[in-house]
């Protein structure tokens, strides 16, 4: 998958198998909540995942700050031809029918481009926490927007405010675990999304990234991210209880998934913050086993 802005393609590709593919090269955790929807709606998250990734690709790459700009103002100007029912990338193509089924809000797309943007004007180190949650909201709670309207097309329990709550709580649970979770790649990038105020409180002294990372309070700071991201999920598990299983359920696979990272983040301390943790897949299946199927 290369990172560049959206172009024209063959109109004839297929678009819901190259979003699919790119699920599934992913790797990502979000795929196991995916795979057990049904055919519609799997199909409709999938290609909102596959957007994240292609943009969040470019945020992530190696080329310089204005290029990435231009590409992601390529996507901005894309996202205008999809909600004009013109779109010309096998993404958008992809989510033409579930931005008509499900009502996708094009503000939703948009705001995820803002945080890719706010990546790519350089390294983030240290926000405030309001900057932070801030940031979340763009890069996670947007993509929770999105999901809701998919998987609670339909249920007479889910009203619209806790929808709203759950993908914003939830989506800031998921992206404070990610932060623990890709310190030393965010290091390496130049950056680091802890918060000022927790920095502080923990007592670290450190000011760039890597050395941050050595930092012998880090641990400290670490853990206190840590108990909002469970606090986070907590409050989820809650709201999630307002809703039908059948809802619920893509939520809590993946909550309960990015638990089991937490918890072996927390089992490690912290002690090695450039290594990147990863749930065994065996683990993963009994996750889906356990609140998937059962």
């Amino acid at each position: 998958m290369t990172a560049a802005g959206p172009r024209t393609v063959n109109q004839g590709g297929d678009a819901l198998q190259r979003v699919e593919k790119t699920v599934r090269k992913s790797g990502s955790s979000f795929f196991w909540g995916m795979r057990l929807l049904p055919r519609e709606r799997r199909e409709a998250i999938y290609a909102v995942y596959a957007y994240c990734r292609e943009v969040d690709d470019i945020a992530d790459g190696d080329a310089p700050d204005s290029v990435k700009h231009r590409q992601l103002a390529e996507w901005r100007a894309e996202v205008e031809r999809l909600y004009a029912g013109t779109p010309t990338h096998p993404v958008t193509r992809a989510l033409a029918a579930p931005v008509r089924r499900f009502g996708l809000p094009k503000e939703e797309l948009l705001a995820i481009l803002d945080g890719m943007e706010r990546d790519a004007r350089g390294g983030i180190v240290a926000p405030t926490d309001a900057a932070l949650r801030s940031y979340c909201r763009q890069v996670a709670g947007a993509v929770g927007m999105l999901a809701m309207h998919i998987f609670a097309d339909g249920d007479t329990r889910a009203d619209r405010a806790t929808c709203e709550e759950l993908a914003i709580t939830l989506g800031e649970g998921l992206q404070l675990t990610n932060i623990l979770r890709d310190l030393g790649d965010d290091a390496a990038r130049g950056r680091l999304y802890l918060p000022e105020e927790v920095l502080q409180a923990a007592g670290v002294t450190a000011r760039e990234p890597r050395d941050i990372l050595r930092d012998p309070a880090l641990p400290a700071a670490c853990a206190m991210l840590a108990r909002t991201a469970r606090q986070r999920f907590a409050r989820s598990r809650a709201l999630m209880e307002r809703l039908d299983k059948g809802t619920a359920r893509p939520c809590r696979l993946m909550l309960e998934i990015y638990a089991r990272i937490l918890d072996t983040l927390e089992t490690s301390g912290w002690r090695h913050p450039e290594r990147r943790v990863r749930v065994p897949k065996w683990t993963k299946l009994w996750i889906v086993l356990r609140h998937g199927i059962l």
